[in-house]
């Protein structure tokens, strides 16, 4: 889809025309994802222009935590520089505070019409463990079926946890196992049964079942809620 720089506010142009056509033209497209319920990634860049604008509104400067991983210190040090100077001219500064005027209301509306796609996605995923389930739940096998497919995503995930003087942040990798055909004689506890045989690694892994009741793409939507749906469901099994 149509991206938007991360510095779009700051590069270029400085003109509230050009900005506002840059601005609406992204957000049509973020529009035309969630249409085909498509989240990812354009929520999560949603979310970081949003707050980028909101900083820069509140403090009139530009905070490094406030960007993806993919920004490099030295971009990071080239957009203080850029704004800095942005500060100095009164003009200019008038402009891009017209800019964020008129972004942040729309940027918070488009935000906020992905999260209901995404909640309502969540509403419609069932998550069941398979089998009996170990009291170590950092490590196992996620079963993702899709709907109205009649295949099962078999992935390896792994938890982390990120802790800091406040808080503790749980996150998740997976790895995709296979891909195999639902059937009768083919249920997500004899799956589980298949996987102990063939891979001895995990001897006796957590195992869960997420199930798509509505139709949403496996990549752009599912497998990613999916992922932060368990990662709830673990935490809850761990409290």
């Amino acid at each position: 889809m149509k991206t938007l720089p991360i510095n779009w506010l700051t590069e270029g142009l400085i003109d509230f025309e050009y900005k506002k056509y840059m601005l609406l033209a992204y957000l049509k497209a973020a529009k035309t994802e969630f249409g085909q319920r498509r989240l990812y990634p354009v929520l999560s860049d949603l979310i970081m222009h949003y707050r980028h604008l909101l900083q820069v509104k509140e403090h009139k400067q530009l905070v490094y935590e406030t960007f993806p991983k993919r920004i490099s210190r030295a971009d990071f040090e080239k957009l203080e520089l850029v704004y800095q100077k942005i500060v100095e001219d009164d003009e200019t500064m008038q402009q891009i505070e017209e800019i964020i005027a008129y972004a942040a209301p729309r940027f918070n509306q488009t935000v906020a019409s992905g999260q209901e796609l995404y909640d309502f996605v969540e509403r419609h995923l069932e998550i069941s463990p398979v089998g009996i389930t170990p009291m170590y739940h950092d490590e196992g096998y996620l079963f993702l079926d899709a709907f109205p497919g009649k295949e099962t995503h078999v992935y390896i995930y792994r938890m982390t946890v990120f802790e800091n003087a406040y808080e503790k942040y749980r996150g998740i990798n997976t790895q995709l196992l296979q891909t195999v055909r639902r059937g009768l004689a083919q249920t997500h506890e004899n799956l589980k049964g298949q996987l102990l045989r063939e891979r001895q690694a995990l001897p006796n892994p957590a195992t869960f079942a997420v199930v798509s009741r509505i139709p949403v793409p496996l990549e752009h939507s599912l497998l990613p809620i999916a992922k932060r749906s368990l990662v709830k469901y673990v935490a809850r099994l761990s409290a």
